[in-house]
């Protein structure tokens, strides 16, 4: 079936005005409302009726109502949340009126309305503010209120579907699920079926959150969604790989509706219907989905194609019972718990009842602290985390929700499952309103009764939980193997047959007891929980069974090694009967075979019952051996290290505890406090590179604790002049926005911060922030900088409309551009040239510094700018000469004014000393290492000499990078040697000459003289871009003799790998040797094209002999000075990757040199290269550029390939989409008439 596509493309394309979206109602309403698509069902219903028609008559049979930001708490931000429920209520009425209205035309099928539920512009697991992670714009509560109300107005309205759609934030779908379910169970609605489509970023995959789509898929699954699937943020071809993950993992249908590609750099997306739909395609074609739309980019046209190329197509048929006793539950990545899965440590040190280390942090507030020890939990192979904040002076709810909200910041941590802990309920809910994954809740049990027990064990499935449940009832605990069994079997009843729970999310503790009392009743504990496993995991299919691990040794608390050995004995006997997982201290378990005899001895009898005596002999045994403990594994082990690690260090894991001194013994070392900043800081956080990690945290306390001495430098050298302090302490001021129309903001606050880690005053304004109040805050604070950002294509515009305000106003303030949708192409075409000061695009937030330090430097602005200015005045120059308006001659045309070489006055071209191959098994190394050039090489290091002294060897007088640049040639120089002497790389490769001749475009290849038998063809492209000029329409066809001259001419080829190299650095990887890893495969690249300058010398003077006389030096050649030309596949000259597979099947090069093509027609090992060899003197090269489709038509005729195939590797020389190819067919008419 197929769903419709982007609302927001079509809304986009009407252009209408602020007018527009006030209409009437609005007329005098506070706030701008342009941008606020969803107003429109009010304002425009004709509008947004008719862009569902016309999906529904391109083929859909589901059309998504005008509601992604239809929750109060979206519509806050135009002061219209007043409207939220009349919104919902009237888009579904709009969306159903236009399925009546077409099913009344064509009722040859039913058609639906998908109420869509968005994401609201706040994350409930992501903090707004990277100064405190803890904190949240939104609470689970407040989503649940929010969807509560859209749902009903959806359903008021007529909606046949709720759709949860767009998910960057798992948290949020969990609580719009929530919401929905909650409706439902009240009895106000009917159960209306749920689809739920998440959104992964980019090729991580995952989402915004960082949840993979395995764990976001069992994160929903309670819902019991008709339909999952992804949408939005990748196009069909990147989110191809994710789709069949989540096909792979449910049981339900799976939706998809891909955008359409990847936005280009002014925000657009590219790909046409045709393209699209092709795409697509191979999903319904392998049975991949079950429904299919599109989402940005996409129109009527879009969904009209992906109807025709899948209608064909049978949908997927979802498996049956997927995860049969298995239990899948996660974090930000999932765990599988089954048979295979063997034991589950759950970590128990963030217990402030089991550990008195967490306990005194909780409680004195020290939860910095308190996250290491998470984070040792899971360092040392917790597989999921047990909280508890069961302490009788602690906000128990308060804590919990501190806690989890803080583990969330940390990925190391938040990857695994969390388990909620607690005796207190209400403690359980505060904890399940933190976790987007999919999480346990320890405990409940049957001691209050059945009525208690299912109240709240309907909740806990609401949030989509797993369930620990005690062996407890009414009567109280059970202590002996039928009592637990019993128990167990009647909540388990109770559970799956009542309150519709899944077996395998069912966990049963059957209370592990302590043993060795002193009290003879006791000593059989161990023995009862064992069998009673046993007994569980043979009646109670699908259920799992767990245990605090620690409650058996509680006799011998203080007796470390006597508890680590019973632990170990008890486990060891428990998972082979049956137990998954237990709450254990996971850095401080003995593997069971290391334990000392005597001692394993001990504790088999005291675990089995089989010595009256034991206690007293392990008693004994303890004190004889005293109470040796051990310590937390290496856990200081990194403060040994100089004080740069150690910072880095702590800015990667998120350890306050030392910053502050090993700050202060950094700044002792340095000669301003300012260095240490720029030094050991900023490289530390170079390490830490995800910024939604915790290494700010630790950056702020450090910086915090420089800017005293920073503000006493500055004073004594004001001192020093005899001037007075009356300027500001800061480096300087920054105002950034989220500009009007756009409500994306956690780029913005990431750049705040890593600027006011740099000590700049940065005075952030927010989303949705107009013109106006950017320019006045700006003039008010006397900003040094503005920075605008932006997430939406029409964010764009408004940044051009900033742009130009500042003109108007003389401004002379830097303007620094940033955003998901904005890029370097786009500032410098369309906003750089509307304000005549500074314009720069800001990559990510690691570059702001850089940037606002050089426009601030009065020394260094000027050229900064400068630099930045031709560059992109060259950027503009590129993009004016590729406009739709540039002419292309056609095919026919361009191939009469081709490089013309008059034949009969050409000397015949040489005969080759051999025709055929020769293959080059051990090239010699020492010749090929006096042909390297060493230019790429120090690029590779990111060494660049000024001017005059850049390139090589002059890059060494540079006074920044020379005397590291030969530090590196020097090093380089001792590992070539090394690999010469030692033969740690192989060069092999292969050389073929063919007789040749060209006939129009390509070039025919014989196997001999007689020229009779074609045994191959290269396939040419040529030149179409009108010139100025009479300059000709290059083909490397051009250069090789016609066949109708019928003079004899040759084709050479080659190929060079280097190997070894790949050893080499699996090697240094598997050191840790970052260094050499780079040093090996800069040397191996240079390697690789040395012996490409060797060979090519050989052909040319010997092997060919068409040059035999040449004599040119290194820098000759590495200047091509050198007759011939040696393009190759994939270049400028013939783009297409595909003439490789014709190179490698001629001379059977992977049969012959081991060098292989990949499936990307990358060439294997990576350090290879591969050329034709042209020798006609007039041969040189060229760039094809871009060619219209009369050309890719022609060449794929010839080729004897599909157009698509075609496309696809030749998509970035084409010219044509849609309305390029329409002015391209009207050059041709003017051409003609």
């Amino acid at each position: 079936m197929f769903l419709d596509g982007g609302m927001g493309t079509i809304i986009q394309s009407l252009k209408l005005s602020e007018e527009d979206f006030r209409g009437e109602r609005f007329k005098d309403h506070s706030h701008d409302l342009k941008g606020n698509n969803d107003i429109l069902v009010l304002t425009q219903p004709e509008h947004i009726k008719n862009i569902h028609i016309a999906y529904l008559e391109a083929g859909a049979d589901f059309v998504e109502s005008n509601t992604f930001c239809s929750t109060f708490i979206s519509q806050a931000d135009y002061a219209c949340e007043k409207y939220a429920y009349e919104l919902n209520k009237e888009a579904a009425r709009l969306a159903k009126e236009a399925c009546i209205e077409v099913t009344a035309r064509d009722p040859s099928k039913p058609r639906f309305v998908c109420g869509a539920l968005g994401p609201t512009n706040r994350t409930c697991s992501i903090s707004p503010s990277v100064e405190n992670p803890a904190y949240r714009n939104v609470t689970f509560d407040e989503l649940v209120e929010a969807y509560s109300e859209q749902a009903r107005g959806l359903l008021d309205g007529g909606a046949d579907i709720l759709l949860v759609e767009t998910i960057f934030d798992t948290l949020n779908a969990k609580a719009a699920l929530y919401a929905i379910d909650l409706l439902f169970e009240e009895g106000s609605y009917k159960r209306t079926p749920i689809f739920v489509s998440g959104t992964i970023v980019d090729q991580s995959g995952r989402t915004l959150s960082g949840q993979t789509g395995e764990a976001f898929v069992s994160s929903i699954n309670h819902s019991n969604p008709l339909a999952i699937g992804l949408n939005c943020a990748l196009g069909a071809e990147q989110m191809k790989p994710f789709v069949q993950n989540i096909a792979k993992f449910t049981s339900s249908f799976v939706i998809c509706y891909p955008n359409a590609g990847l936005p280009n750099t002014f925000g657009d997306y590219d790909e046409t219907p045709e393209m699209m739909s092709k795409a697509v395609a191979e999903f319904a074609k392998e049975g991949l989905i079950n429904i299919l739309g599109g989402c940005c980019g996409t129109t009527p046209d879009h969904i009209k194609a992906i109807v025709k190329a899948c209608s064909q197509y049978k949908p997927r048929v979802p498996p049956p019972n997927l995860q049969l006793e298995s239990m899948i539950i996660s974090g930000l990545e999932v765990l599988k718990v089954s048979k295979e899965t063997n034991f589950v440590n759950i970590g128990e040190r963030c217990n402030v009842a089991g550990s008195r280390k967490f306990a005194r942090h909780i409680l004195k507030g020290e939860y910095e602290e308190a996250i290491t020890i998470a984070r040792s939990q899971v360092e040392n192979g917790a597989q999921i985390i047990d909280v508890n904040m069961d302490e009788g002076m602690l906000d128990g709810k308060a804590a919990m929700t501190k806690f989890l909200n803080l583990i969330a910041s940390d990925p190391d941590i938040s990857r695994v499952p969390i388990m909620v802990d607690s005796s207190n309920f209400e403690v359980v809910l505060a904890g399940l309103k933190c976790a987007q994954g999919k999480c346990i809740v320890n405990s409940i049990s049957l001691k209050e009764g059945p009525e208690d027990f299912i109240k709240k064990a309907k909740i806990i499935r609401r949030f989509g939980a797993a369930v620990v449940v005690m062996a407890f009832d009414e009567t109280g605990q059970a202590d002996v193997k039928e009592r637990k069994v019993e128990i167990c079997k009647r909540s388990y009843e109770t559970l799956t047959e009542i309150v519709g729970f899944n077996p395998n999310d069912i966990i049963f503790d059957p209370n592990i007891l302590t043993i060795c009392t002193g009290m003879e009743e006791h000593n059989n504990f161990g023995v009862e929980f064992i069998e009673a496993t046993r007994e569980i995991k043979r009646t109670l299919p699908g259920a799992k069974v767990s245990g605090g691990i620690s409650n058996l040794s509680f006799s011998f608390r203080g007796m470390d090694k006597v508890r680590e050995a019973m632990h170990s004995v008890f486990l060891y006997h428990a998972i082979q009967a049956g137990l998954d997982m237990g709450i254990v201290n996971a850095g401080f378990l003995t593997i069971y075979d290391d334990i000392p005899k005597d001692l394993l001895e001990l504790c088999e009898n005291a675990l089995w019952n089989r010595d009256s005596d034991v206690t007293e002999k392990m008693l004994n045994y303890a004190q004889k051996h005293g109470k040796e403990t051990k310590k937390e594994a290496n856990e200081e082990e990194w403060r040994k290290e100089n004080v740069k690690s150690r910072i880095s260090y702590a800015l990667v894991k998120g350890i306050t505890k030392y910053i502050i001194e090993d700050t202060e013994e950094a700044r002792q070392s340095y000669s301003r406090p300012l260095e240490v900043i720029e030094g050991p800081l900023m490289n530390g956080m170079s390490v830490v590179g995800d910024l939604f990690g915790k290494g700010e945290y630790v950056m702020k306390k450090a910086v915090a604790h420089l800017i005293p001495y920073m503000v006493e430098e500055r004073l004594a050298n004001l001192a020093k002049l005899g001037g007075e302090d009356s300027g500001p302490t800061h480096a300087g001021v920054v105002v950034i926005a989220t500009v009007k129309g756009d409500v994306h903001d956690i780029g913005k606050n990431i750049v705040g911060v890593v600027l006011g880690c740099n000590n700049y005053k940065v005075i952030d304004l927010g989303v949705m922030t107009p013109c106006e109040k950017i320019i006045s805050t700006a003039l008010k604070e006397k900003a040094d900088i503005i920075g605008l950002s932006g997430l939406i294509t029409p964010s764009l515009d408004e940044m051009i409309t900033v742009a130009k305000e500042m003109e108007k106003q003389n401004l002379d303030i830097p303007l620094l551009i940033g955003g998901a949708t904005t890029s370097k192409a786009h500032t410098a075409v369309k906003i750089s040239p509307q304000y005549s000061k500074p314009t720069i695009h800001v990559l990510d937030a690691s570059k702001s510094v850089v940037v606002v330090s050089n426009l601030l430097d009065k020394k260094l602005k000027e050229d900064f700018w400068e630099d930045i200015a031709e560059e992109y005045q060259e950027i503009r120059e590129d993009h004016y000469a590729s406009l739709q308006n540039q002419k292309y001659l056609p095919l026919q045309i361009a191939r009469e004014k081709g490089f013309k070489i008059d034949w009969t006055k050409q000397p015949f071209p040489i005969k080759p000393s051999f025709i055929g191959k020769r293959v080059f098994t051990n090239y010699d190394l020492k010749r090929i290492s006096e042909f390297i050039d060493w230019n790429p090489f120090f690029q590779v290091w990111q060494l660049r000499g000024r001017y005059p002294n850049r390139g090589f060897p002059k890059i060494f007088n540079d006074e920044h990078v020379g005397l590291e640049a030969k530090k590196i040639y020097e090093e380089a120089l001792i590992f070539i040697k090394k690999i010469i002497d030692e033969k740690l790389f192989t060069a092999k490769g292969i050389v073929g000459i063919y007789p040749a001749n060209s006939i129009d475009d390509d070039i025919q290849i014989y196997d001999e003289e007689s020229r009779s038998k074609i045994v191959s063809t290269f396939f040419g492209l040529r030149q179409q871009m009108e010139k100025e000029s009479d300059e000709p329409y290059f083909c490397l066809s051009d250069f090789i003799a016609p066949k109708s001259s019928k003079i004899p001419d040759y084709l050479g080829l080659f190929a060079v790998g280097i190997f070894g190299a790949d050893e080499l650095v699996k090697k240094f990887e598997h050191e840790h040797d970052d260094y050499n890893v780079i040093m090996t495969k800069a040397i191996a690249d240079r390697f690789a094209e040395g012996f490409a300058e060797c060979l090519h010398e050989d052909i040319r003077k010997e092997l060919w002999g068409y040059s035999s006389n040449e004599n040119l030096t290194l820098e000759d050649i590495l200047n091509v000075k050198y007759q011939g030309i040696r393009p190759a596949p994939a270049y400028p000259s013939q783009p297409d990757h595909r003439e490789k597979v014709t190179m490698w099947n001629l001379m059977n090069i992977y049969e012959e040199t081991g060098i292989e093509l990949t499936d990307n027609l990358a060439m294997l090992p990576a350090a290879s290269v591969s050329a034709l060899v042209f020798a006609n003197p007039k041969s040189q090269y060229f760039a094809v550029g871009k060619i219209e489709k009369d050309q890719v038509l022609n060449y794929t005729k010839r080729i004897n390939k599909d157009l698509e195939d075609t496309e696809k590797w030749l998509r970035s020389n084409l010219n044509y989409g849609k309305f390029n190819y329409l002015i391209y067919l009207l050059n041709l008419i003017n051409n003609y008439y």
